[in-house]
């Protein structure tokens, strides 16, 4: 009887070892789902970046503001009747300076 439950728990053992650890083991099942999860989290920043630049896009190409805007603040770039300015804040020479175009061929 001792030797008979012997061989039927090694048999046991046996059969649960590809279950557990085997190739489509549970083991195996846990780490693919980690490695889902992740894959899902990286995906979901992924389509957040993707849906501003689409918006940016849309927007660049319906109007022309958006692009003005990105000339002047990117660029520097001014109108004909405007004279730009640029405020540098001696107390803090570090500091990006602030430029602001004004229309009109005087100052403010």
């Amino acid at each position: 009887m001792k030797i008979l439950g012997a061989v039927l728990g090694a048999l046991i053992l046996l059969i649960q070892y590809p279950l557990w650890l085997g190739k489509g083991g549970w083991l195996r099942v846990w780490h693919i789902e980690q490695d889902l999860t992740r894959e899902q989290t990286k995906n979901a920043g992924l389509e957040a970046r993707n849906a501003g630049l689409a918006a940016e896009v849309a927007d660049l190409k319906q109007g022309t503001e958006a692009i003005e805007e990105r000339a002047r603040y990117e660029l520097g770039m001014v109108r004909k009747d405007e004279v730009f300015f640029q405020i540098v804040d001696e107390k803090n020479p570090g500091q990006a300076p602030i430029s602001r175009p004004r229309r009109g061929a005087g100052p403010p």
